[in-house]
């Protein structure tokens, strides 16, 4: 029946181009995010590399370039540094990537017991130190640079007051960090940061590190002004 209707066009010389559209498929229960993805063969792929911050605001951007580009991310949170070391290749896979948007810093920056638990005194260690955050960071870089793809680092966003497991203002350092290994690679900076930093209380929820279904929006859009950026 499809091969019937792909010639019916091509004989009458209509646009064939919907069989072919991207689409985005969940399973019941399945976070959207997670959606599987069918490309549309004539536009970029761009893959989303990060935590839960990203997971909020995937499917608004996949929305916002419908048409415009095809909208992966990995399978699972990424997590701090460590797990991303782990995992890069399998999540990096062999596809052609044109555009990888990445963050790592707020699993890094969680405190740990020495038992490897949670901490809710913020008492102990990070979970990933600054300096094994720089090394992770330079290693992962590296390695994404590799896929020949545009690279867009996304700084971490804010910690308020009160948030279990971090310190405010803790994600300073890391973001220091983060901002000298791009500078050196020559890789754009999508600042979440500043933006949630001037409208915190409009966007990200009270004592939490997370965001509101509008916040997320608006950091969708503006993940997709940096991709669109780098895909012209």
């Amino acid at each position: 029946m499809l091969r019937l209707m792909m010639l019916s066009c091509l004989m009458g010389g209509m646009l064939c181009s919907p069989l072919f559209a991207q689409t985005y498929t969940t399973k019941k229960g399945q976070n959207p995010a997670f959606a599987e993805v069918t490309d549309d063969p004539a536009l970029p792929r761009v893959l989303i590399v990060g935590d839960s911050i990203s997971i909020g605001y995937t499917p608004a951007l996949r929305e916002i370039l419908k048409g415009k580009a095809n909208v992966h991310r990995i399978p699972t949170n990424g997590g701090p540094t460590s797990r991303g070391i782990d995992n890069i290749d399998q999540w990096l896979g062999d596809g052609n990537w044109d555009v990888i948007h990445f963050n790592w810093g707020l699993h890094d920056i969680v405190y740990m017991t020495k038992e490897g638990v949670k901490n809710s005194d913020q008492k102990g260690q990070h979970q990933v130190p600054i300096a094994d955050y720089e090394k992770n960071l330079r290693a992962l870089v590296e390695r994404m640079e590799k896929t020949g793809a545009a690279l867009i680092w996304r700084n971490t966003t804010p910690v308020p007051e009160n948030s279990a497991y971090r310190v405010a203002g803790e994600e300073l350092p890391y973001n220091a960090v983060a901002a000298k290994i791009m500078k050196e690679h020559n890789i754009p900076t999508d600042d979440h940061y500043t933006y949630v930093m001037k409208h915190m209380a409009e966007v990200q929820r009270p004592e939490n590190v997370h965001f509101t279904q509008a916040g997320s929006r608006k950091l969708a859009e503006l993940a997709a002004k940096a991709i669109e950026a780098q895909l012209k």
